[in-house]
């Protein structure tokens, strides 16, 4: 009885495995989301990285770079276009105010017959008190245009030490240096604004003769009315 019971045992542990089918999709590894490092697999991790390249990351730097130096550009160039612009308005305005102040000087100093003079100072013109009703040369008393103050005054010491003009007390360059109608031909090539001198500068001779008398050869300019 205990011979046959261990052949009995020892024919079952020999006997052939019994055949059994494995599917092929199950022999096929896993998909991982890392990889295992080739020094020990179970002793790192190594994670697959998905961000953006280096390379890209840079080309977008430099060229926001050169965005905001562009913009800087353009505004700058703007900028002095408008400056420009403006500072041009203001040559018009100076020569349109400084030329109302010869006008105003050539109406005194040939108001009065036999009596051709200069103003002692600009509220002369605004009320000459040579006449009794005050007759007025000048609309207003202008600001210089370029700095905002009051004009500076030529003065004659050979007249009196009275008024023969104004000027800008701007040093600054102007933008216009060419193109000045004959009156202002000086004007031409000068550097700065207070080389701009708006004088009224009358023939030689003409103390003591009825207004508005002109000498043979000479020219006063005709007066005009003042603006209203």
């Amino acid at each position: 009885m205990r011979y046959s019971r261990f052949k009995i045992q020892d024919s079952i542990t020999k006997s052939p495995a019994l055949p059994c089918h494995i599917p092929h999709s199950a022999l096929k590894k896993p998909s991982l989301p890392f990889s295992l490092s080739r020094q020990g697999r179970g002793a790192g991790v190594r994670v697959m990285s998905s961000s953006t390249p280096h390379s890209s990351r840079g080309f977008t730097y430099i060229a926001l770079l050169a965005a905001i130096v562009i913009i800087g550009i353009s505004l700058v160039a703007a900028g002095k276009y408008w400056q420009n612009v403006m500072m041009r308005e203001k040559e018009e305005e100076l020569m349109f105010r400084g030329e109302q102040y010869r006008l105003a000087i050539e109406r005194y100093f040939i108001a009065f017959p036999g009596r051709f003079q200069f103003p002692q100072n600009i509220d002369d013109l605004l009320k000459d008190g040579r006449s009794a009703a005050g007759k007025r040369h000048l609309r207003q008393k202008y600001k210089d245009p370029i700095t905002g103050e009051d004009f500076e005054v030529v003065r004659d010491q050979l007249k009196g030490n009275r008024i023969t003009g104004v000027y800008s007390k701007s040093e600054k360059e102007p933008l216009r240096t060419t193109g000045f109608e004959e009156t202002y031909k000086s004007f031409e090539g000068k550097k700065k604004y207070n080389e701009w001198q708006f004088i009224f500068i009358p023939p030689t001779g003409t103390a003591g003769l009825p207004m508005g008398t002109v000498l043979p050869g000479q020219l006063v300019t005709p007066p005009k009315p003042v603006p209203k």
